[in-house]
């Protein structure tokens, strides 16, 4: 379900803190050191990962790295980019488009997709955010206390974003 690519992160965008460009090391298997520590604890705060503290970026952190860039909607590339660094000090999705009643494309399959999970969307995936999706938004947003008005915005990405999935 990936919809962000850390690749997109050359393009800075200034409208919030967490979308601020941080000044970390695109990481991967076989990196080492302190930044690979530190994304090792990141990982263990966000309960993706269980492995040693050890500096060394191996086959067990990529995977805590891809079931982090899962759950906040990431490509799931097990590289450690500007995205990625962002989703992690602050928990929450990046870089998520707002989405209403006309959008479309990817971002509307995954939302529509995570919402099949809650049992709040049971039409067919296409990608097309119509008034069914319109519904099953304002159903999950209703239950997850937010202002149900039916678009998907930071709040609602970060709330979709604890749905297992």
């Amino acid at each position: 379900m990936p919809s962000t690519s850390d690749a997109n992160a050359a393009k800075p965008q200034a409208t919030t803190q967490a979308q601020a460009q941080l000044n970390k090391p695109v990481l991967k298997k076989g990196s080492k050191g302190k930044d690979v520590e530190e994304l090792q604890k990141l990982l263990t705060h966000w309960d993706v990962y269980t492995g040693p503290i050890n500096g060394t970026f191996g086959p067990q952190t990529e995977q805590g790295v891809i079931a982090f860039q899962h759950r906040v909607f990431l490509l799931e590339d097990g590289i450690v980019g500007d995205l990625t660094w962002q989703a992690l000090y602050s928990g929450t999705p990046v870089n998520m488009p707002v989405l209403k009643r006309g959008s479309k494309g990817q971002a509307v399959t995954t939302l529509q997709t995570v919402l099949q999970l809650t049992r709040d969307y049971t039409s067919t995936i296409d990608g097309d955010f119509g008034p069914r999706t319109e519904t099953a938004v304002k159903a999950f947003q209703t239950r997850s206390n937010l202002r149900n008005d039916g678009v998907v915005e930071d709040k609602t990405w970060y709330a979709l974003s604890k749905v297992p999935h």
